[in-house]
């Protein structure tokens, strides 16, 4: 494989599409030079330093393109070229290889990344990588709190734990397989003049349908529970108290008050929320002022002020809240009133 050895006048640009409706940004990136392959995967949050094998040349051509909270891309190297990553990113990476080998250096050890075999990383896990040769891999990195967003819908509970998912996947059967050809169809109908650059919605569904094969196919901290069976539809009661707790969101209410809204005691409310909502009375309502305050800070913008936003709803201790807010939608209070 021969990469190109320049950087094109155009490649260091990001194309937008005027045809499409949703959050769309395309950026190639060719070359030689270490240091601008390292400005190319930096992030905001977490820098990436490129360095060579002493004067030995190395070459390269990427092509990443996001999607809001999922990116996809198509990256090609030639050489021995080591990374390390100051910061930590807030997104999962996984790695589909197409040729050759390339290791990142795990908490426990080195993880090699080989074709065939796919590396999925959560953030944190990887702090630099190694290549040695020619390599080419596909990567589709996903927001690790849209991924809990989805859990949360999945299961009916807040996810707060990291996923613990196994770094390896088969590419070449199953689920691997699958997840391999969803996302070179997602990078090769978007990329250029592509036909999805004209359909979110098909966009949109091969973007959940990589996100749920992960979640369902890989094992992870939530397998067993995501393999049960459904449960149950919910009795009156908890239906009864999760519309008062709705209609009385803003206001200070008590335990006692929900379950006599239920007509049902404390003890048989709390047991009809373990069994059937997997959480507690009082968490179910937490939960749901927390996703009110975080729909308060999105449509605010600079007019409110976030602690006046966490008070309207019951939040008093503002830096349990920020670190709260953060754990469950993926940033600081402050970072979501600025968006």
């Amino acid at each position: 494989m021969t990469l190109y050895s320049h950087k094109p006048a155009d490649t260091s640009s990001a194309r937008h599409s005027a045809t499409q409706s949703f959050p769309f940004r395309e950026t190639a990136e060719s070359g030689t030079d270490p240091d601008e392959l390292s400005e190319a995967l930096s992030t905001p949050k977490a820098s990436i330093k490129i360095t060579a094998d002493g004067n030995m040349p190395i070459a390269y051509s990427c092509n990443f393109i996001s999607l809001g909270d999922v990116s996809v891309g198509d990256c090609a190297y030639e050489g021995t070229i080591f990374s390390k990553r100051e910061g930590i990113s807030e997104k999962m990476a996984i790695f589909l290889p197409t040729e050759g080998n390339m290791s990142f250096g795990g908490r426990q050890g080195p993880i090699y990344s080989v074709p065939g075999r796919g590396t999925i990383l959560e953030p944190g896990r990887a702090r630099g990588t190694a290549i040695f040769g020619t390599r080419r891999h596909l990567c589709l990195f996903i927001d690790q709190a849209s991924i809990s967003r989805r859990l949360t819908h999945m299961l009916e509970r807040t996810i707060s734990a990291d996923l613990d998912i196994h770094p390896d996947i088969d590419l070449t059967a199953g689920a691997g397989l699958a997840l391999q050809k969803i996302v070179a169809n997602l990078h090769g109908g978007l990329t250029g003049n592509g036909p999805l650059r004209r359909s979110p919605l098909a966009v949109s569904s091969l973007s959940d349908a990589a996100i749920y094969l992960l979640l369902e196919s890989c094992p992870n901290r939530y397998s067993d529970e995501l393999g049960a069976s459904a449960p149950m539809p919910a009795p009156r009661h908890v239906k009864w108290a999760i519309d008062f707790m709705h209609e009385h969101i803003a206001e200070p209410i008590s335990l006692s008050e929900i379950a006599a809204a239920a007509k049902v005691s404390t003890r048989t409310l709390q047991q009809g929320f373990r069994q059937f909502r997997n959480t507690t009375p009082i968490a179910y309502l937490h939960e749901i002022r927390m996703v009110a305050a975080h729909r308060d800070l999105l449509e605010a913008g600079s007019k409110q002020a976030v602690a006046d936003i966490a008070l309207r709803w019951g939040f008093t201790h503002l830096g349990r809240f920020a670190a709260e807010h953060k754990k469950r939608f993926g940033q600081l209070p402050s970072q979501t009133l600025k968006v």
